[in-house]
């Protein structure tokens, strides 16, 4: 007797970007889901391994029209938030139409990240926001700004640092905005993302170590999202005795969200 093809298993829209982003794509294709992933770049999208459930879309989500076309044309039974803690703009876009859409929506929570209890970062300060650079003495400081190219005009604003280096992603928009900032080619290294380690690659920290000492470096400004490229700042500053400046978290209802456990249960197996 003739049987009919299997139906394809209920699909998951899961945005993110190349830190949490492919663990928790091959932890949801293990429990039988089917993924339409989102992610910014061609590059991010290299840190996925090609699976048959797996489909990949590169390129901002620029509206809210561009996120309900998403849902109309592919109508995922869940919508998963795993975009960068810092992202709020895109995080407040999902929850929004996902919301008057009446549809089911989970955001990933990053875990924070402590120092090594063994070595312990130097002089490690926490920051509300890059407007509170202005109260720091930073003269003596040649400051490394690893908070993304967006907001490199408001920090060098804020800072009185001796001074300022970036590193920014390997994208013309983020060298573009950089140079728009006021940075020189010298002032810049354009590096891809930080994924998960590959073999043969250099080991976690080995390229910003490098910066480090290339540039002479004495303190670095980044981002508390939590993830591999936290972890890497709080190693660097801890082998090298750099000071270090930590941009919290931003708040609100769109920072809160499930650790990687507790969300894996909730969406279970397909």
């Amino acid at each position: 007797m003739h049987q009919g093809l299997a139906p394809e298993p209920p699909l998951i829209w899961l945005l993110a970007g190349t830190g949490d982003g492919p663990p928790l794509a091959a932890a949801l294709l293990e429990r039988g889901w089917r993924l339409r992933v989102s992610v910014v770049s061609a590059a991010a999208a290299r840190m996925y391994a090609p699976h048959p459930q797996l489909a990949l879309r590169v390129g901002d989500l620029a509206d809210d029209a561009a996120v309900a076309q998403e849902l109309e044309q592919h109508r995922p039974r869940w919508v998963v938030d795993a975009t960068h803690p810092f992202a709020l703009r895109i995080s407040e876009r999902l929850a929004r139409v996902c919301g008057g859409r009446g549809q089911p929506l989970l955001r990933l929570r990053r875990p924070t990240v402590g120092a090594d209890p063994g070595g312990g970062p130097a002089r490690c300060e926490r920051l509300a926001g890059l407007e509170a650079l202005a109260a720091l003495d930073l003269r003596s400081e040649r400051l490394l700004l690893a908070i993304g190219s967006r907001h490199l005009p408001q920090a060098i604003a804020a800072s009185n640092a001796r001074a300022h280096v970036a590193r920014i992603l390997d994208r013309p928009s983020s060298l573009q905005l950089a140079l728009a900032a006021g940075l020189s080619d010298g002032q810049l290294a354009c590096l891809r993302p930080s994924g998960a380690p590959q073999p043969g690659a250099l080991e976690p920290g080995a390229l910003e170590r490098a910066l480090c000492r290339r540039w002479r470096i004495s303190a670095v400004l980044c981002r508390a999202g939590g993830g591999r490229s936290e972890a890497i700042w709080h190693g660097v500053a801890q082998q090298l005795g750099l000071r270090l400046l930590l941009l919290q978290r931003p708040s609100g209802p769109c920072a809160d969200g499930l650790p990687l456990e507790p969300l894996l249960e909730m969406l279970g197996h397909a």
